[in-house]
């Protein structure tokens, strides 16, 4: 058997548009008994644009060349499939196409973010607000988690609200945008419980999905005569509102969004037949008293 060599990166020195820096990147793929080793190594600063590309090119082989095909027919002959080699020529796509390409603008983000955008979507894999609002490298900054629910300031912390802080309060996002999309797993979970009253459950889904029982019930109410798919329809957009309410349980995002700073904004991608709906929280229309919520919205507009 092969020996297999430690993957390892050694830590750049200096920036982007200072001094040289030089990032060694050492990967091994084992093929049966036989080791492929890729070097790729990235000097000079962006001012050296073109002089990268060509180091780049030199010593990564198939980037530039174009030896996917006998990679492919290598892995044809084995009798398998590498879903690793196929990231891999994604990525070394991305790095000719994108990365070398724009090289100033990675340059910056290298030292420092300012998205303009917080965007708060679903963990499904279908759903990829970067390929379908065609959000580049630091225009946004993400969570994903199951169903695009926010929870409300009172629950305590968790990943999406410990983002929230980050965003609202250092990077002073100017809008908050939660998707919503058809056929989510996450919604119908919520929508089949017979009891959305909370109570114990070993289940990490059910206990995470019940940030969302407000929105259920408003279904319920509203579209009771509706079928069972149609009412999971129906929560998948209210519950898209109702975590637009529970951002302004948050004390520092109220705040923002009193003094005109930050936006509120609701999104439905329906990936059935490709059309998204877009529309902002309208604050001094909202209205929330204990359990009674008014939600109202403006600028609505349809894609498709």
């Amino acid at each position: 058997m092969a020996n297999l060599a430690p993957t390892f990166v050694s830590p750049p020195s200096g920036s982007c548009g200072g001094s040289l820096r030089t990032s060694r990147i050492s990967a091994i793929k084992l093929q049966g008994r036989e080791t492929e080793q890729t070097h790729l190594n990235l000097g000079s600063s962006y001012r050296k644009k073109q002089g990268l590309r060509s180091n780049a090119s030199k010593e990564t082989p198939g980037l530039m060349q174009g030896n996917r095909t006998d990679e492919y027919k290598t892995a044809e002959q084995t009798g398998g499939y590498d879903s690793f080699n196929e990231m891999k020529q994604r990525f070394l796509t991305f790095k000719e196409k994108k990365y070398l390409e724009n090289l100033e603008l990675y340059c910056r983000l290298a030292e420092s973010q300012a998205p303009e955008f917080m965007v708060i979507a679903c963990a499904d894999s279908r759903v990829c607000p970067s390929v379908i609002l065609g959000l580049e490298p630091g225009e946004a900054f993400m969570v994903r988690n199951v169903a695009n629910l926010v929870p409300p300031y009172e629950s305590g912390p968790s990943e999406t609200n410990a983002a929230l802080e980050f965003a609202v309060n250092s990077l002073k996002v100017k809008n908050i945008l939660v998707i919503g999309h058809s056929c989510c797993g996450g919604i119908r979970a919520l929508m089949s419980m017979e009891n959305a009253d909370g109570d114990n459950s070993s289940s990490f889904i059910r206990n995470w999905v019940i940030v969302g029982k407000n929105a259920r019930l408003s279904t319920k109410e509203a579209a009771s005569h509706l079928s069972f798919d149609q009412q999971c329809r129906h929560c998948e957009k209210e519950s898209v509102n109702h975590s637009l309410l529970n951002l302004l349980t948050y004390p520092w995002i109220e705040e923002q969004v009193m003094r005109g700073n930050l936006s509120l904004h609701g999104g439905y991608y329906d990936f059935v037949d490709c059309t998204f709906e877009k529309w902002t929280l309208d604050y001094y229309k909202t209205i929330s008293r204990g359990n009674e919520d008014v939600i109202a919205v403006k600028g609505r507009s349809f894609w498709s």
